[in-house]
């Protein structure tokens, strides 16, 4: 399969004022020649970025964006905290430009201090990062992204897209015994939850794509914040809020291997202050999804941290409806991470509506599990990737639900291996599906036998649990997922507070009523 048959085309992104497909010399709408490798865990994550950025010299350029950045989350080991590692490389000479979410308010428990106190030290170190509050109401920054250039090195180019913040607990690996320093959450992930996560490393022309949704946003003219206690609180405290130019952009690294990349996003449409980049907004990463999952045959494999939205699964459910040898496979969190009861029950509650959409469409070739370490210990879900009969992969920082696919910014990077006998998506599969199976399985290779390899696998780590643990523990980690119940009076109140606040839909009542992207 070429990659005009599962990427969109210029004229499909939906949004004709961005320039990230007219960069293109060659009319297309995505970059080829690239090497794409998925970084499992943010273990592998960080040790690959402390590596990257230690290496930088002066003149060098840094840029990236943030949903949270906690200044003391330690990336690899002593030493290596966030504030020290990108403070290091600023006093060294290398320019460094950040755009982190400015949050909600402090009482909303989201991540306002720690971000204004990452913001502040980096900017004390000579960086020139930036606290971004120019999203849609009640939305977020939710991209998460690096890219490293070097002037007379271009070899050495390297961007990093994914689900990974730079903060608290997300600095775990394959033995998911969680990251040290780690932020509250539910009672059921213990003190230090462990945490399951994907970023995606690529190196090649894609680069240059990374680096123009960067770019694009940076030079956004509108006020960093409309709020007038943030300007006042600006005001008085050591923060910056001036936007200096960036460098000039560098040509696009040269080509480096056989994959071809697509960057998807999302963009509101904002009432106050539009993207001049995406004036009525972008959803390219929902487009993207509704034209390769259209595509689906044998095997869609998801990993999310929600799942939640009904409309969102509605073309995962006509895919199998149209194919009745498709199955699809969901690993998701086996408990929400919210402490709050109240949030908890909507989230429940949105899943459940989900797993009902596709339960109707695929019957018994749909299955949702979660995961669990070996002290029994549920592992959080945080991936954010989707693999499409082994050939159309994606790793971002969007989930599947309204607010990724209509209310947050958004990004993420679509693969297509090129070369004559492609791996990549394959690969992703087999290694993220070895670890939950807790082996590698060549049956797996098979996508109908690695349905049944799960099925069979989670049916038996939870008869080992009802038969109260009796004997050795099974290597897996795999649990069937069923979603708890939200009946009686809680039942309203968990839909509202679904709608309103874990999932709201920002689209124009024009597209509500099309029930389109």
């Amino acid at each position: 399969m070429t990659p005009d048959s599962w990427f969109l085309a210029a004229d499909e992104r939906g949004n004709p004022a961005t320039g990230i497909d007219r960069r293109h010399a060659d009319g297309l709408a995505w970059s080829p020649g690239n090497l794409a490798r998925p970084l499992v865990h943010g273990a592998a994550y960080f040790s690959e970025l402390v590596s990257v950025l230690n290496d930088t010299q002066a003149g060098d350029v840094v840029m990236f964006t943030d949903w949270r950045g906690d200044p003391d989350e330690k990336l690899d080991g002593p030493r290596t905290q966030v504030t020290k590692v990108l403070g290091d490389a600023a006093r060294r000479g290398v320019q460094v430009y950040g755009l982190l979410w400015r949050s909600h308010p402090d009482w909303l428990h989201f991540s306002s201090p720690q971000n204004r106190q990452l913001a502040e030290e980096l900017q004390a170190a000579g960086a020139h990062v930036l606290l971004d509050m120019r999203v849609r109401f009640g939305g977020s920054h939710h991209q998460k992204l690096f890219v490293v250039r070097h002037p007379g090195r271009p070899e050495r180019d390297v961007a990093f897209v994914g689900g990974i913040d730079l903060c608290r607990g997300r600095n775990d690996d394959t033995d998911h015994q969680g990251d040290p320093l780690a932020p509250p959450m539910a009672e059921v992930y213990g003190p230090n939850p462990p945490w399951h996560d994907i970023q995606l490393e690529l190196r090649g022309p894609a680069v240059g794509d990374v680096e123009h949704v960067f770019r694009e946003r940076w030079d956004d003219p509108s006020a960093l914040s409309l709020n007038l206690l943030d300007w006042a609180r600006d005001k008085l405290s050591r923060l910056r809020t001036e936007v200096p130019a960036l460098p000039e952009p560098l040509p696009d690294p040269p080509r480096c291997g056989t994959h071809s990349v697509q960057t998807l996003r999302t963009y509101p449409r904002r009432r106050l202050g539009r993207y001049p980049f995406a004036p009525r907004g972008e959803r390219s990463i929902a487009r993207g999804y509704l034209k390769a999952l259209a595509r689906a045959e044998r095997l869609i494999y998801v990993e999310d941290q929600y799942l939640w939205s009904a409309r969102v699964i509605q073309p995962f459910a006509q895919a199998l409806r149209n194919n009745p040898e498709l199955r699809l496979i969901c690993v998701v969190p086996l408990a929400p991470d919210a402490a709050s009861p109240a949030v908890s029950r909507a989230e429940s509650w949105g899943r459940k509506q989900a797993m009902k959409v596709l339960g109707r469409a695929g019957g018994d070739r749909v299955a949702v599990y979660g995961l669990e370490n070996a002290a029994g210990t549920p592992i959080y879900v945080h991936a954010k990737s989707c693999i499409v009969d082994d050939t159309w992969a994606t790793v971002g920082s969007d989930n599947f639900n309204l607010r990724s696919w209509t209310y947050d910014s958004e990004l993420t990077c679509a693969v297509v291996d090129e070369s004559a006998e492609p791996s990549y998506a394959r690969d992703l599969r087999l290694e993220l599906m070895s670890e939950h199976l807790g082996e590698a399985d060549p049956r797996l290779a098979d996508p109908a036998a690695a349905f049944d390899l799960f099925a069979a696998a989670a049916r038996e780590l939870d008869d080992w649990h009802a038969s109260g643990q009796v004997g050795p523990r099974p290597r897996t980690r795999l649990r069937r997922y069923d979603p708890p119940k939200v009946r009686g009076l809680r039942r309203l109140p968990a839909r509202l507070v679904y709608e309103l606040i874990c999932d709201p839909d920002g689209r124009p009542s024009t597209m509500r009523v099309r029930n389109r992207f």
